[in-house]
């Protein structure tokens, strides 16, 4: 189906948000521990983490994930972007009725 790309990625924004969050609450944070808290896989978890870094919202540490000071800029736009993002998709939808 033509939205079967789209539903993939939400599935992936959603799982990162999940990872992102656990890290805010509990920096510094391992692996291990992100797959306990998040409930998981930790090969999901070392994905997850990997494009937060690419994204400059986490780093390594000698202890765990950290934030970066990148986040509140992150946290500034996101809603915004929601909200865009949801604009465009009832306009694509209502389109099609």
């Amino acid at each position: 189906m033509l939205t079967d790309k789209l539903e993939h990625e939400l599935e992936l924004l959603e799982r990162n948000l999940v990872v992102l969050k656990a890290v805010i609450k509990e920096e510094p944070i391992g692996i291990l521990k992100l797959a306990e808290k998040t409930s998981l896989p930790k090969h999901k978890v070392r994905y997850s983490l990997r494009l937060l870094e690419h994204e400059g919202l986490v780093e390594p540490s000698l202890h765990g994930a950290i934030t970066t000071n990148n986040m509140s800029k992150f946290k500034a736009e996101f809603g915004p972007n929601m909200k865009a993002l949801l604009q465009r998709l009832n306009k694509i939808s209502q389109s099609l009725s």
